[in-house]
């Protein structure tokens, strides 16, 4: 198991950077009262096709020989890492096909194919991901490209807070959404190296808290197909996001689905901006943990604004 390093994320900013968005930090008065603490939101919603994931995508792709490029690549994605890896490969004019629940949204499963991807369908389960995925590889020998379990991409994850850095100082902690881990590995790869003494915590789900009780336990624990309205975080940590979380994270905190759809909608109102489910459960632990922020300065990782404006989760609320 290859375990990225700082040397690794800093040739990654720059392979990537012509690829990529130097995405901006929000702020917002009313957010920092509510909260009783100061909030930089970074927007990732802002990014290439709609997602943080286009950062270790796009290192991915361009880090490929020409030999390996030419074979495509291929993933399994409940929506983000396939979009932006169809966006990378789209970029450096090579195939890609992503396996996807069948459940994933529309919206995301068009977004595949708007950058040229080939979609093939699975059943809303880890187990079936990856065998329809085994299937897809032993037929057209593309490169695999995982989520979130390749230090490429961990890689590319972590330039994220290398820009937030740049952008905010005096950070006192950096709270991130967590499924897989990669945006958190990516965070902690950064964190520890540039600014050790910054906290570093992970928000999930309630009803999709295998990292929370892996995390406690000491040891993976995986769920099979939770059901959250956050749907980029119902997949397991593995190995290599296991070693950052494990080694690097302060804590993980969790929300409710209500409280996720809350904390949604309060961005949305009071900050303008269109962010997904999983986006939002950082700022909805962040409002029922305010003890553990007060007074802090703290980075708030916006991951994506990908969602569904014709399945909104409060349209059923």
């Amino acid at each position: 198991m290859y375990i990225p390093d700082l040397d690794d994320m800093l040739a990654t900013h720059a392979r990537i950077r012509p690829h990529i968005n130097r995405t901006p930090v929000f702020s917002s008065r009313m957010l920092d009262e509510m909260s009783g603490a100061q909030l930089f939101f970074k927007c990732e919603n802002l990014q290439k096709a709609g997602a943080f994931k286009a950062r270790g995508a796009s290192n991915a792709v361009f880090g490929l020989t020409d030999a390996q490029a030419a074979r495509g690549v291929a993933t399994h994605s409940s929506g983000n890492h396939g979009t932006c890896l169809s966006y990378a490969a789209g970029r450096r004019g090579i195939p890609c096909t992503v396996v996807m629940p069948r459940t994933a949204p529309q919206a995301k499963k068009d977004a595949v194919i708007g950058y040229g991807g080939r979609v093939v369908e699975c059943e809303p389960s880890t187990s079936s991901r990856e065998a329809v995925f085994a299937e897809v590889v032993a037929e057209t020998g593309q490169e695999f490209v995982h989520p979130y379990n390749d230090h490429r991409v961990i890689a590319g994850q972590g330039t994220c807070s290398k820009e937030l850095l740049e952008q905010v100082e005096g950070l006192d902690a950096v709270i991130a959404p967590i499924g897989g881990g990669g945006m958190v590995s990516g965070t902690c790869l950064t964190l520890s190296n540039l600014a050790p003494k910054v906290e570093i915590y992970a928000a999930e789900p309630e009803q999709a808290d295998d990292a929370y009780r892996s995390f406690k336990a000491g040891h993976i624990i995986a769920d099979d197909a939770p059901e959250t309205v956050a749907d980029g975080l119902k997949v397991p940590l593995k190995e290599l996001t296991w070693h950052f979380v494990s080694t690097c994270v302060t804590d993980i905190l969790t929300a409710s689905e209500q409280e996720i759809v809350d904390a949604m909608k309060l961005i949305w109102k009071r900050m303008k901006l269109v962010m997904e489910p999983s986006s939002a459960v950082p700022l909805a632990t962040i409002l029922k943990n305010p003890d553990v922020f007060a007074g802090k300065r703290v980075g708030v990782v916006i991951t994506g604004g990908n969602v569904d404006l014709d399945r909104l989760p409060w349209m059923n609320t």
